[in-house]
């Protein structure tokens, strides 16, 4: 079968911003999304002991097990839309600039994760989605994962 012009147009194009190693951008987003989970959890978990309620360490360890496995996912999916077109485009940035690929793409990890938190909350109907990222040193908090995430992937995936 004939490919048609448009398919030979598109699939090189869309190639050059299809990650290397999809196992390493695999592993480098579940850290970001376990690291932004963890920080949420901690977060809230800080602000009721604050309000005087004794947390003692099982049960601040059973909570971020849970929020894992039910806020995890929800916030994998945050990190996710934020990381497609911010990686996206770094990797053609980076092309153009080797030198900078690892700062790229962890700036653009990092600022990937702030502008999904941010568009999230403009449609959410409460103040804030995320409760920690209600102020500028919460949302930092979440976002320094992905930036040490995106170095990580910027990291394993170089070329050889």
């Amino acid at each position: 079968m004939e490919q048609s012009r448009s398919t030979r147009v598109i699939t090189p194009f869309a190639g050059r911003f299809l990650p290397r190693r999809p196992g390493v951008l695999l592993l480098a987003w579940l850290l970001a999304s376990a690291w932004g989970s963890v920080v949420q959890t901690h977060w809230n978990l800080q602000a009721l002991a604050g309000l005087g309620l004794e947390l003692p360490p099982g049960l601040r360890l059973s909570t971020i097990g849970q929020d894992l496995v039910h806020f995890g996912p929800v916030y994998a999916g945050i990190v996710a839309a934020g990381w497609v077109p911010a990686l996206a485009v770094a990797l053609g940035l980076a092309r153009r600039l080797p030198a900078w690929r690892g700062g790229l793409l962890a700036a653009a990890a990092g600022l990937g994760v702030v502008a999904a938190i941010r568009a999230v909350d403009a449609v959410a109907p409460m103040p804030a989605f995320i409760d920690a990222t209600r102020g500028w040193p919460g949302l930092l908090a979440m976002a320094a994962g992905a930036v040490l995430a995106g170095a990580l992937y910027a990291r394993l995936s170089r070329p050889d």
